[in-house]
């Protein structure tokens, strides 16, 4: 593999290049990115953990400083204000040596309310960030606060990966990997969710505040909330399945990754994980550039109609049917997956253009997060789930079609909660790169 400062030298141009057609477009000397400031706790003396902007750390890996400001024009070099304080209360992190340095004016800061007499003149500049009202203190008219055509224009090109950003989402995907292995020897060893979770952690070098999202940890029936995030502390009695959704970052690009494992291989529980992971597979194998996700959205519900079928979990129905009369929406009740990159649930997956064009999902699927045409350098998520929800299936026990329903099989499937396996894909010209299976994650 090329060297991270190759890669990056040729993201930054992607970059510039990018930023020369907005400009031009919106008639704009540059753009002034805020990473960020703390958010302070309601009457506390604390803040909740910083996150950094998207727009930030898409230039350049510093995703844990805050009050760092960053100017660029798409022709010169990008000028970075790094917020450098003295400080001995907490850890002053050291002005940046790495890869990426040498391609980035650095000029160090101490003190917040400082950046004003620094930046440049401010003149027919667009201001990205989450503090306006910093941006209102600096002179930047407000028209120029967020602009929407300006955010339309970079989300939508963040669909299309560069090199570089390949690069950093496989390396987040080995952490995860790790992650995912020492998790799964935590279950089969016996431990709670809250001791798997940190089993998780250790095993990717992360803390809590690191991970891209809260880990779902879900024992038996709790892989029936699709959020779940409770952890408990105790092991159930009887422990009869596992489902971890937990991913990592790295440089600020995100891995996201689930796997559902049965305590007892010989259940019809492990069966029908089985039968599932054969059905991602497949689906993925018939993934290819030009088609919209929407379609393979709609593929897995006839895949997810077979598994009822073939687990005798829906009989007296055909399997186009199923998917007709909207039968297999309670078992599959979101999308198959969404975009990935800077963000889990990464920008403009529904955008059809870079002028914010955008398609929503169909009505009867409004949980879709992808409608997007699939390119080459696209990164998307794929993870099908199966699931034994009561609230979901109850509107169906009285029906016309709840006569085709198995209840006592559905009831004997709910302890288990329910399925959802997911791997990270790349987009290529003529195949399917998944970076997920690629690190021969079971």
């Amino acid at each position: 593999m090329e060297s991270l400062s190759s890669l990056y030298q040729d993201h930054l141009a992607t970059l510039q290049q990018r930023t020369r057609e907005i400009l031009q477009r919106q008639r704009l000397e540059g753009l002034l990115i805020h990473a960020g400031e703390p958010i302070g706790r309601f009457l506390d003396d604390h803040d909740y953990p910083f996150k950094v902007n998207p727009q930030f750390k898409a230039w350049l890996p510093v995703t844990g400083v805050q009050h760092c400001w960053l100017w660029v024009d798409g022709v010169n070099k990008p000028k970075l204000w790094y917020y450098l304080p003295v400080d001995y209360w907490y850890l002053v992190e050291p002005l940046p040596d790495s890869f990426w340095t040498p391609y980035v004016d650095i000029v160090p800061f101490a003190d917040p309310d400082e950046i004003d007499a620094l930046l440049l003149p401010r003149d027919n500049v667009a201001y990205l960030g989450s503090a306006p009202q910093r941006a209102s203190r600096l002179g930047i008219e407000r028209e120029y606060i967020n602009p929407q055509p300006v955010l339309d224009y970079l989300h939508f090109h963040r669909a299309y990966k560069t090199d570089y950003e390949l690069a950093c989402m496989r390396e987040a995907q080995k952490s995860a990997v790790n992650g995912h292995r020492a998790a799964k020897e935590a279950f089969l060893s016996g431990m709670c969710e809250f001791d798997i979770n940190i089993a998780y952690l250790s095993a990717c070098g992360h803390r809590d505040t690191d991970v891209p999202y809260d880990s779902i940890i879900s024992l038996n029936e709790h892989a029936a909330v699709l959020h779940y995030t409770r952890l408990d502390q105790r092991t159930p009695e009887h422990v009869l399945s596992f489902l971890i959704d937990a991913g990592t970052e790295y440089n600020g690009y995100a891995a996201d990754l689930t796997r559902t494992y049965a305590t007892h291989k010989d259940s019809d529980f492990a069966a029908l994980i089985a039968a599932m992971n054969s059905e991602q597979q497949a689906l993925i194998a018939t993934i290819e550039t030009g088609i919209n996700y929407i379609d393979y959205h709609l593929q897995m519900y006839g895949r997810i109609a077979k598994l009822l079928k073939q687990f005798d979990i829906v009989s007296g129905l055909s399997e186009d049917a199923m998917v007709t009369e909207g039968v297999t929406v309670p078992f599959l009740p979101h999308g198959l997956g969404h975009p990935l990159g800077l963000q889990v649930h990464d920008v403009a997956g529904f955008m059809q253009d870079d002028s914010g064009t955008s398609l929503a999902p169909p009505s009867r699927y409004p949980h879709l997060r992808c409608t997007r045409v699939l390119q080459p350098r696209m990164v998307l998520t794929v993870e099908p789930g199966l699931y034994f929800i009561e609230s979901l299936l109850a509107p169906w026990r009285a029906g016309a079609f709840g006569r085709h329903f198995n209840w006592s099989r559905i009831e004997s499937f709910k302890p288990y909660g329910g399925i959802r396996i997911e791997d990270n894909i790349v987009i290529r010209d003529n195949h399917i790169e998944n970076m997920t299976r690629a690190l021969k994650l079971a």
